[in-house]
């Protein structure tokens, strides 16, 4: 079986770098700072971000299947049909930030922040892991709870 090479890059300062189409996959990101960086595209399947700073980076269609965003800073970054499958967000920040086409399936968003997310749709997080905890805006979360009280139990 083929294990591949862990890139770590933990506490990395990659504020503002272009890495569109870059593989990440299996990378140690640990507390990385990926402010403002344009990673477009990028493959961060299996990788581990937890407590990344990634406030005002584009994820425009990036790969995080599988990867550890826990306590991860999304302020203002562009989510858009990113591919987020099976991630960890548990107490990320998703203030301002944009979800438009997210693809959020069996994702665990537990204890995150998405009261200011935008574009976020009862649809999208109908499909996640785990609500429990999770702050939600007031037009989804009566909406959400009503069809879905699964999602916000203890998992």
């Amino acid at each position: 079986m083929y294990i591949p090479e862990r890139k770590d890059l933990r506490g990395a300062n990659l504020s503002e770098a272009n890495l569109q189409g870059f593989d990440f996959s299996c990378a140690i990101l640990i507390t990385a700072d990926l402010s403002e960086a344009n990673l477009s595209g990028a493959d961060f399947s299996e990788a581990n971000l937890s407590g990344a700073d990634l406030s005002e980076a584009i994820l425009y269609r990036a790969n995080l299947t599988g990867a550890d965003l826990s306590r991860a800073i999304l302020i203002k970054a562009d989510i858009s049909e990113a591919i987020l499958y099976r991630a960890n967000f548990s107490g990320a920040d998703f203030y301002r930030a944009n979800l438009s086409g997210a693809d959020l399936s069996e994702t665990d968003l537990s204890g995150a922040d998405l009261k200011k997310a935008k574009n976020l749709t009862i649809d999208q997080l109908s499909k996640v892991k785990t609500l429990y905890k999770a702050e939600l805006g007031e037009s989804l979360h009566p909406l959400l709870k009503e069809k879905y009280p699964a999602l916000f139990e203890e998992p």
